[in-house]
């Protein structure tokens, strides 16, 4: 754990260490933390985020729950996020992809005095909501540089497929991608986890407009490898290209083989286990770090793909 904090730059020096919160546990007792997430550990992303999770209590001795609604329901969300402030944990570790239904929810952990950190979503949010920090990646600006990789590639007509429509940071990378874009044409196309239906409308949206030369996914495993086999199966490799939000070891092989252009990497087993980490730090020692961490973007293309499939396949890239 030493290490790795190293290499991300996490020394007490570096990061300036907030010590406002009494220390309230001892160094070997085991504090409970808990984490609740929009997303469920069966999703290919998130069970890379609850592997990190798990990883970093094993590491900090610390207890972690992890909670997620069945579906993506903010309701159901909200009432989890109460239910474990019931529980007075150590610290309390969410995702926030739509803080107007959860932010009175996280307002009565903080006020409860219970220190939270957002991961994944939410980071706008953060410090108006009196969360202590956030790890992940801003996904407007991520957007952003997506964008401007595709127009530097000389794409014209990016089809962003939205798997989890109201999800808002999922809305900030289209957003951000058609910002980035710039001159370019961006066409959100919504739909739903199921792949049959991904397929379906991708293979819709591409025959009825031949203009499309990108079909960008906003995630690897569930869009990035369907549009893959759409393209693939239509036949119109030569025109038209894909690229994706975050990584899966299918979608990195396709990069790998010159089928997808590239993967954009934001880390979630960092968004897992930092957290987890920074709140076990706290209850021990009144130490956390006194700002936001920056999990990505970094844009894995062929020449790097390869070397990362490994990792993937063992649920932490």
């Amino acid at each position: 754990m030493k290490s790795l904090l190293k290499k991300l730059g996490f020394g007490l020096v570096a990061v300036g260490i907030a010590t406002s919160w009494s220390v309230g546990v001892k160094a070997e007792d085991q504090p409970t933390i808990i984490a609740v997430t929009h997303g469920q550990a069966s999703d290919p992303f998130w069970s890379i985020v609850k592997n990190g999770i798990t990883q970093a209590g094993k590491d900090s001795n610390v207890v972690v729950d992890y909670r997620a609604p069945e579906t993506f329901d903010m309701v159901a969300m909200a009432q989890l996020i109460e239910a474990a402030v019931n529980q007075n944990p150590a610290g309390i570790v969410i995702s926030n992809p739509d803080p107007d239904a959860l932010g009175p929810a996280i307002e009565k952990a903080v006020a409860a005095g219970i220190p939270v950190i957002s991961m994944n979503s939410g980071i706008a949010a953060a410090e108006k909501l009196g969360i202590r920090l956030h790890v992940g990646q801003d996904e407007h600006p991520a957007g952003i540089k997506v964008g401007e990789k595709l127009k530097s590639l000389g794409l014209k007509h990016v089809l962003c497929v939205n798997q989890e429509v109201g999800n808002a940071a999922l809305d900030q990378r289209c957003a951000g991608t058609a910002e980035g874009f710039a001159d370019g044409k961006v066409t959100v196309l919504p739909t739903t986890t199921d792949p049959s239906e991904i397929e379906a409308k991708i293979q819709a949206a591409l025959t009825s407009d031949s203009s499309i030369d990108l079909v960008l996914g906003l995630s690897a495993p569930l869009v990035g490898e369907r549009a893959v086999a759409v393209v693939e199966k239509m036949g119109v490799g030569d025109k038209v290209k894909v690229a994706s939000y975050d990584l899966s070891a299918g979608f990195l092989q396709a990069v790998a083989d010159g089928k997808a252009l590239f993967a954009v990497d934001q880390q979630p087993y960092l968004q897992g286990y930092l957290p987890v980490t920074f709140l076990a730090l706290n209850a021990r020692y009144g130490t956390i770090p006194a700002g936001n961490v920056a999990s990505g973007p970094s844009f894995v293309e062929k020449d790097a793909a390869a070397s990362v499939i490994e990792k993937s396949s063992q649920g932490i890239r």
